[in-house]
């Protein structure tokens, strides 16, 4: 396996990034390596969908023990005070569409937007964790659509 869809499947799994990083480096080695492009649409969007587990276990389980350290807690307080911000934003404008809004909010492909965020919002906001999970992961997919296209469509004209 080439480094490359390994750097893309990591790109995909970490906050900032996620699949808006991932998915255009593996549409790159697929269509270099005659791979279908199928293939690494899933691996990619797996792995972004594998990062909303991950994300709810963090905040659930070791968030509460990485609070005891100030760096930490420090960071993670000044983060979550800009953050909060647009939580009521997103809260006062979507409260009304539901899980739909948080689907959407997860499907537009632009940084700070993806299932990391999702994620929080949704932990911040005490919502039902198995709906939301759902909403993300469709938002994922949604997302994962429209960067592929994006990406094929910048191949297609430098081709």
């Amino acid at each position: 396996m080439d480094l490359r869809i390994l750097y893309a499947l990591i790109l995909s799994f970490l906050p900032i990034s996620e699949l808006r990083g991932g998915m255009p480096l593996a549409v790159i080695y697929a269509v270099d390596n005659k791979i279908p492009i199928f293939f690494v649409f899933s691996l990619v969007v797996l792995m972004n969908i594998l990062a909303i587990f991950f994300a709810f276990y963090f905040l659930d389980n070791i968030h509460k023990n990485f609070l005891k350290a100030k760096t930490y807690k420090k960071f993670f307080n000044g983060y979550l005070k800009n953050f909060q911000k647009k939580v009521d934003k997103f809260e006062g404008k979507y409260k009304s569409l539901g899980f739909f809004s948080l689907m959407i909010f997860v499907a537009i492909p632009l940084p700070g937007t993806g299932a990391w965020t999702g994620v929080l919002l949704s932990w911040l906001l005490g919502l039902d964790k198995k709906k939301s999970i759902t909403a993300i992961a469709l938002g994922v997919l949604i997302a994962g659509i429209i960067v592929l296209l994006g990406t094929l469509g910048i191949i297609s004209v430098f081709s």
